[in-house]
């Protein structure tokens, strides 16, 4: 081959590889962020169900199914719940088993394939915790949005916001707790949740967009006779309410924050969230680059939330550092910077948005300590 043509080829393949990875890297950054809501992260492992019996469930054994604390487990057509780890009941080297509190819906049986979340409820609060509530629609700069009110007698409202791979019937895990309160709670769907706007282009901007349904569920309350609001966030539900909280027009009105797992270094969940769909390794940095292409995210989630103009209620952050999806130690950082303000609750052997589910009595305990002086 000729030097010239030599040259040219070894252009073209080039040209060719590098047209490629671009090609894999805008994938992979679109697929982070088409997490479709209730959809399980894709970090979350399939399980085998091997046997079920009075109060029990057999499961194959791995560090999920070892976690401490109560679980939502989710198959196809099929909810149930499970508690701690039964050490003492028979098992196989390669099987666990877990109390099994109750089967909300469908069928366990032996060959099932199901997988943990944070979601101990399914149905709505009436459903599945014999809770009045009011189904109400938010006005939204998309369109409404589908929210839960339950009533309580204070003034000062708790606006719930789940996160990625959730719903809203994730915060039902501790709608009993914040109604013996007496708190009103106002349990948000956003653009994108079922029900809801899809946002434009079909991408989740990670909070950096959907804040602004946060904001228009402040206005709601407000509009409806709440003095104050706190913001209970898990996820990018966390990463929202830091945006609403410094700001929403209506900041004056949020008296507290409470992050859960809070996506704090979106650039980091991009890389975990693409990396657990395969990414080589070596292409990440272009994931990350492509969902900027894609929705203009920028920005440094930290600096907003602890620099000027920055967050100025009482903060409560539980977080862990066994969470893959949002980096433990941003938490940390914040709680650093804001050191008057922000205190952080640690939480080991939980996984993402999973905190309460590792010890409940634990993580209500600190949230009354916290919302005490704030209501």
């Amino acid at each position: 081959m000729r030097p010239a043509t030599a040259t040219a080829a070894a252009v073209t393949t080039l040209l060719g590889v590098g047209a490629a990875a671009v090609a894999v890297g805008r994938y992979a950054g679109d697929a982070a962020l088409k997490a479709s809501s209730g959809r399980p992260l894709p970090r979350d492992p399939r399980l085998t169900v091997h046997a079920t019996a009075a109060g029990q469930i057999t499961l194959t054994r791995c560090l999920a199914s070892l976690r401490p604390g109560t679980y939502g487990i989710e198959g196809l057509g099929v909810h149930a719940v499970v508690g701690p780890v039964l050490d003492d009941a028979p098992h196989t080297a390669d099987t666990v088993v877990r109390r099994l509190e109750r089967v909300s819906h469908g069928t366990l049986g032996p060959g099932t394939r199901v997988r943990l979340t944070p979601q101990v409820y399914a149905g709505d609060p009436r459903t599945a915790l014999g809770l009045d509530h009011t189904d109400v629609d938010i006005p939204g700069e998309l369109g409404a949005l589908p929210a839960w009110f339950l009533p309580g007698a204070r003034d000062t409202w708790v606006i719930t916001v789940h996160g990625l791979g959730t719903t809203r019937a994730h915060p039902m895990n501790i709608l009993p707790f914040l109604l013996g309160q007496q708190l009103p709670v106002l349990d948000l769907a956003y653009r994108g949740d079922a029900g809801a706007p899809r946002p434009p282009g079909g991408l989740g901007h990670l909070g950096d967009s959907e804040w602004r349904d946060v904001d228009s569920a402040i206005r709601y309350a407000v509009r409806r006779g709440a003095e104050h609001v706190i913001l209970h966030g898990w996820s990018t539900g966390a990463a929202m309410a830091v945006h609403a909280a410094v700001r929403s027009p209506l900041r004056d009105r949020v008296s507290g924050v409470v992050l859960d797992s809070p996506v704090l270094d979106w650039e980091a969940t991009v890389r975990a969230l693409a990396a657990s769909r395969h990414t080589p390794g070596v292409l990440l940095p272009l994931a990350v680059r492509a969902v900027q292409g894609s929705t203009g995210l920028r920005g440094d989630r930290l600096r907003e939330a602890a620099g000027p103009g920055g967050l100025r209620v009482p903060t409560l952050i539980i977080h862990g550092p066994d969470d893959a999806v949002a980096p433990w130690r941003t938490s940390r950082e914040l709680a650093r910077l804001l050191p008057e303000l922000a205190v952080l609750h640690t939480v080991p052997h939980a996984p993402h948005a999973a905190m309460w589910n590792a010890d409940p009595a634990t993580y209500e305990e600190i949230l009354r300590r916290f919302l005490t002086p704030l209501m």
